[in-house]
């Protein structure tokens, strides 16, 4: 499952696209140079139950261990993911 990215600076989303269609995506927009905010997750209903969420997730704690930032999990489900697994929380703002 190939998880791609888009960011202009301001905002950004981690994505997964099947043949032109988005699929899955979580949005964040940046908060200053050092950190962004996860605002929203939706996964559509065909994925469902496959783990998507966390692969969208993953990836943006990837991005931010490269860039040295750290993420505000505003989402409901990237705060409940980031509340269970302290693994990651060395992003976590």
């Amino acid at each position: 499952m190939l998880v791609q990215q888009q960011d202009d600076q301001k905002k950004g989303a981690f994505f997964i696209e099947q043949e032109g269609d988005r699929l899955a995506e979580m949005t964040y927009s940046w908060a200053g140079d050092d950190k962004f905010i996860i605002d929203h997750t939706d996964v559509s209903d065909s994925l469902r139950g496959q783990g998507v969420g966390r692969h969208l997730l993953d990836a943006a704690v990837n991005f931010a261990r490269e860039k040295h930032v750290k993420i505000i999990p505003l989402c409901p489900y990237a705060k409940s993911v980031f509340d269970k697994d302290p693994i990651i929380h060395d992003v976590l703002r």
